[in-house]
């Protein structure tokens, strides 16, 4: 980590939607798309369901995969330079990581309340296997969702690159729009994906697993380093299931 750096190297942009490192054109981003869609899809699997509450190690097969396969699918396309998508933090950017938890936190807790109370929410069926778990397990588990919500960055940064790629291409919007418009559209995207975790709650997922998104996604945004809003991501969920546990510890 360097001791301290601007937040977003100067002059950096965000990769592949202009040419630059390389141009990736629709043919190229759709292969990305579909292994990103095969690894996601991958985790529904009743195997992989079972390994990743296991609280075992197995649990780390379906993580690792998770992240890997699209990452492999863009060295493909974009040789070397798909490593553009990390680089070095600095101090601020470990602040701005936590700053960003914090806000989600907050924002997403209001929101939750809120939707909660109009349309009802299905709890995490993550929150229901940790209980279940020993010591040891739970230990295993929060490791193995390191890779699993480097994943989840992935889940959403391919995405966001594609739609600017098209937005500020193919369509033709000014640059600001564009990726205004790229963020949103990921978020959505993100929130969709996890109709299925929610038990098909729209709102919940949409709105406020979207919103929490959006907020957390900052950091990428601001940064143009995947590995910022990958430690927010981070951050964020292990805060919250360390909350969880200590919660359910004290009860029960």
């Amino acid at each position: 980590m360097t001791p301290d750096h601007p937040t977003a190297p100067q002059g950096a942009d965000f990769p592949f939607y202009n040419g630059q490192p390389v141009a990736l054109g629709a043919r190229q981003w759709c292969f990305v798309l579909l292994a990103l869609a095969a690894a996601y899809g991958a985790l529904y699997i009743p195997a992989m369901v079972a390994w990743r509450m296991s609280g075992g190690w197995a649990a780390a097969i379906p993580a690792i995969v998770f992240p890997a396969l699209p990452l492999l699918a863009l060295r493909a396309v974009a040789g070397p330079q798909w490593q553009v998508l990390f680089r070095r933090m600095g101090w601020r950017d470990v602040r701005l990581a936590i700053g960003l938890v914090l806000l989600s936190i907050t924002v997403t807790v209001v929101v939750a309340l809120v939707v909660s109370r109009l349309f009802g929410a299905v709890p995490n069926p993550v929150i229901k296997a940790l209980a279940g778990m020993g010591t040891a397990e739970k230990l295993v588990f929060m490791a193995s969702t390191i890779p699993h919500l480097i994943g989840e960055e992935i889940l959403t940064v391919l995405p966001f690159l594609a739609f600017l790629t098209w937005l500020a291409g193919p369509v033709g919007w000014p640059r600001r729009r564009a990726i205004v418009g790229a963020w949103v559209l990921a978020s959505v995207l993100f929130g969709a994906l996890h109709l299925p975790t929610y038990g098909w709650n729209v709102a919940q997922s949409l709105v406020i697993i979207s919103t929490s998104r959006m907020v957390l996604w900052l950091a990428y945004l601001r940064t143009r380093n995947l590995s910022v809003a990958a430690l927010a991501h981070i951050l964020n969920d292990w805060l919250l299931l360390s909350f969880v546990l200590l919660l359910g510890a004290i009860i029960g």
